[in-house]
């Protein structure tokens, strides 16, 4: 794997994670952000939406890839539009 590769499966798991952390903010249970979680993974799934091969990675296994691009997407459009300026190593001007 190259260094390339390396940093944006390290991007991608934090974002990953940090999604999952807000089910549950200051360890009280947000129905909000499970409900989003599971729309965004089920939309993602269903429509077979993966962003690791258009970041050049591939999943062995493509509904994982989709599952986890549904968990990136759940934070909306602004979150994704920082997760690409992150992955592609650009500033993001507007914010």
């Amino acid at each position: 794997m190259e260094y390339a590769a390396l940093v944006i499966v390290a991007i991608l798991v934090e974002a990953i994670w940090e999604n999952i952390k807000m089910v549950f903010p200051n360890k009280k249970f947000s129905i909000s952000m499970l409900g989003s979680l599971l729309v965004s993974i089920l939309i993602c799934v269903l429509t077979k939406v993966d962003i690791f091969p258009v970041v050049g990675l591939s999943i062995s296994i493509p509904v994982i890839g989709s599952i986890l691009t549904g968990i990136i997407v759940s934070r909306g459009a602004n979150f994704v539009n920082d997760l690409f300026t992150k992955l592609k190593g650009g500033t993001n001007n507007g914010k």
